[in-house]
């Protein structure tokens, strides 16, 4: 196992560009229950400061060729159990670089249901079909003879047998069906029509009623556009190879791959069409299951980074930091449900008022709010984006108009989630007297105040910030959800005296139960004092202790340091730094700027360290994210409807997809901005000119109410009634520098933070109707 070992983290450093020991280094680390933050952040000398981008990448790889060796391992295993592996054999399962191509050699020796082509052996007609594949002079039909039996009655049943035995070991060969694969991927194409009297049920899907697009030129949102359609029973798929030569390309490379060259000898057209069916039958039924399987993978693994990326931002967004907050949970029968919070947090009022219709109780509600906001010092007031929303963004404008003197911030924020938080069994334990209706109201207030600490409590996957994340496999979205959430958290630091269970458990290290009884711990005896007084909160040992410690924040404790991101394990450094200096470090710019980092690197910390010791001594804890900015939506466009193009709107950008970006601008409905109309440059990922949160200003292009599609552009000069082209880039001849028009502010950059052969087709989802 040590040379798979080494042969494992050497295509780990090919592939991601490192050196072989860096790989070994942080594979030795992730194998002793290190984490990826703690790596990225603490442990640069030994993996030469590979990062937590590379690091997961680096963990993924490393999951998967584990699962390559095993995966080799049983085969080589199940075959030689078989007495079938010769040395030829074992070298191509050796060399096998892939599971897709380790399954293909596996194939002819996979035990499987009784076949007709080992019935025909068991028949014994394997002698009948090897001759004539071998002598292609001798005339079929007499060369069967020989082989009847009772159960081989006649010669088309022998020929038959013979067939299936040649066509079984045609669509076996591993090498070949790798190649037709790679063929068909490299020349098919998909298409899809609209079922009969599908057409008015699935019109959000006339987009595909009749198209066609080749593999290669798919993007993912297409691809499971095209996938649910299909389920949904509104779109008929096919997957077409890409040949309409008769015979295909792919049946004469069948051909040549077993000699069979029609060279008018008697059994010639006999093995054509043995050819034609393995291909039309076997092989092509085969591929299809492969190559939508590929198109599927593609498109989750891109979704998968889309949705990723998006939540990133999300929980990087600006915090509005300590400030009381009001949050208004929007409703019209229902009422508008009013939560306020003080700077830290803590619930210290509720209410529902009845503004709207039925009730109108306008200026009643008012009163309320002023009264709520004047009593508890209100500063912001966080209105969920959900029904109602711009009616109750009206009426907080109102209360603005009218009391200006309590000088209150009005934001509309995204309630997505909240109503799954509230009726989570942890609101129940953190809000226990409060009605579920009532706890959405404090979730919108909270996540002004700080967007992390109030969306690590939800589900990641129902933020909603992902496309058809309903399609995606549920272990690989929230493996890597849970993964940006772990990045973010550890990036921005917990502050250990008010952090909930719900982001402790988040900290690198601290486990769901370790979460609870450092809760529990801090109820019971008081704020922490140090980041050493950790080590006395049950079943927190030594190694969570290193794990953790880093990440955690004291502010005001009894050691400065433990403010800040400098491990505990490095505190002998700062304190010899200090004794250098002869002067306070923390926040001493000039001081600090003045050290030469090289001149406190020892055994145990390197360069990487001691540099980021005093990057952290400059600012302690200082806290990654962009600053705190909100938008303005327009008076008088509060619905669809009320859009006209050529409206210059501001608006906030909530969700990047591969083709574009989804922009709030205040009417119940996000408008799409087309990648193409992101810059008047080439655009080659949206995120490159935008991310969720970005505050910008578009305008209306077009707006389809009936379908509920507003078309916007971030270039403001584009002029009305213009369409975005259905492919996603603009001619590349444009590609030249950068922009990013419309922008308000450019925000600082976030850390890494588918007869019997119709039939069998049909069912392969290559052709036909379900």
């Amino acid at each position: 196992m040590p040379a798979v070992t080494t042969a494992i983290h050497q295509r780990i450093a090919d592939e991601l560009g490192v050196r072989p020991g860096q790989v070994s280094a942080a594979v030795d680390l992730l194998d002793g229950g290190s984490t990826v933050p703690f790596i990225a952040r603490y442990r640069k000398e030994a993996t030469g400061a590979l990062d937590d981008a590379q690091l997961r990448a680096l963990e993924e790889r490393l999951g998967y060729l584990r699962e390559l060796e095993e995966r080799r391992a049983a085969v080589l295993d199940s075959i030689r159990s078989q007495g079938k592996l010769d040395d030829a054999l074992e070298a191509s399962i050796l060399a096998a670089d892939s599971k897709a191509r380790l399954e293909d050699l596996y194939l002819p020796y996979k035990p499987k249901r009784r076949t007709k082509a080992q019935i025909a052996r068991e028949q014994g007609l394997e002698p009948l079909a090897e001759g004539l594949l071998g002598d292609p002079s001798v005339d079929p039909a007499r060369a069967a003879e020989p082989y009847l039996t009772e159960e081989v009655p006649d010669v088309a049943a022998a020929l038959q047998g013979a067939r299936a035995i040649l066509v079984e070991r045609f669509g076996e060969d591993g090498d070949l069906i790798g190649e037709l694969r790679e063929r068909m991927w490299a020349q098919g194409r998909v298409s899809s029509k609209v079922r009969e009297g599908k057409e008015e049920e699935g019109a959000k899907f006339s987009d595909y009623f009749d198209f066609s697009e080749p593999f290669t030129k798919l993007p993912s949102h297409r691809i499971l556009a095209l996938f649910r359609g299909e389920k949904e029973d509104v779109l008929d798929l096919q997957l077409d190879p890409g040949d309409d030569e008769e015979p295909t390309g792919y049946e004469a490379r069948i051909a040549a791959r077993f000699g069979v060259d029609d060279q008018g000898r008697p059994a010639d057209r006999w093995l054509a069409d043995t050819v034609r069916w393995a291909w039309r039958t076997r092989i092509l039924v085969h591929l299809g299951i492969d190559l939508r399987s590929r198109l599927r993978q593609f498109a989750e693994d891109e979704a998968v980074k889309v949705f990723a990326s998006n939540l990133r931002d999300l929980l990087l967004a600006a915090p509005a930091g300590t400030r009381a907050t009001m949050g208004l949970d929007p409703g019209f029968r229902t009422g508008v449900k009013v939560a306020v919070v003080d700077a830290t947090g803590k619930v210290v009022a509720t209410d529902t008022i009845f503004p709207h219709v039925p009730a109108n109780r306008w200026d009643e509600s008012i009163a309320k709010l002023a009264a709520l906001a004047h009593r508890h010092r209100v500063e912001l007031i966080a209105i969920g984006n959900g029904t109602a929303s711009r009616e109750t963004d009206k009426l907080a404008a109102d209360l603005l108009k009218r009391h200006a003197d309590l000088k209150l911030t009005k934001v509309v924020v995204s309630e997505a989630g909240a109503s799954v938080y509230s009726a989570s069994a942890f609101a129940s334990a953190e809000l226990p007297d409060l009605d579920v209706s009532l706890r959405g109201a404090v979730s919108i207030a909270r996540r002004l105040q700080d967007p992390l600490a109030e969306l690590v409590k939800i589900d990641p996957k129902s933020i909603g910030v992902g496309q058809y994340q309903h399609d995606l496999a549920e272990s690989k979205l929230s493996r890597s959800l849970d993964a940006v959430v772990e990045d973010c958290v550890n990036a921005v630091g917990v502050d250990l005296n008010t952090a909930s269970a719900p982001l402790l458990t988040r900290v690198s290290g601290i486990t769901a139960g370790l979460a609870e009884n450092i809760v529990q711990h801090r109820d019971a005896h008081g704020p922490f004092r140090s980041r050493t007084a950790l080590k006395d909160v049950p079943r927190l040992g030594p190694k969570a202790f290193e794990q953790c410690a880093g990440f955690l924040r004291i502010p005001n404790g009894d050691d400065p340091l433990d403010a800040s991101s400098v491990h505990p394990e490095a505190y002998p450094v700062v304190r010899r730094i200090q004794q250098h200096a002869k002067a306070e470090l923390i926040g001493n710019t000039a001081v600090l700027k003045s050290l030469r980092p090289q001149d406190f690197v020892d055994d145990k910390f390197g360069l990487p360290t001691v540099t980021d010791i005093l990057r952290e001594l400059e600012k302690p804890g200082r806290d990654p994210r962009p600053a705190f900015k909100t938008a303005t939506f327009a008076d008088g466009v509060e619905k669809i409807a009320d859009l006209k193009p050529g409206m210059v709107l501001e608006g906030v950008v909530t969700n990047v997809a591969a083709f574009g970006a989804f922009v709030d601008i205040g009417v119940h409905q996000d408008g799409l901005v087309h990648i193409s109309a992101l810059s008047d440059t080439y655009v080659k990922d949206p995120r490159d000119v935008v991310k969720s949160g970005d505050v910008v200003r578009v305008k209306v292009l077009e707006v389809d109410i009936a379908r509920k599609r507003i078309g916007l552009s971030l270039r403001l000069q584009d002029e009305p009634g213009r369409k975005a082209p259905q492919r996603d880039q603009p001619r590349r001849e444009q590609q030249r520098g950068g922009g990013r028009p419309g922008r308000q502010q450019r925000q600082p950059e976030r850390p890494p933070a588918n007869g019997a052969m119709a039939e069998a087709l049909r069912r392969a989802g290559l052709g036909g109707s379900k």
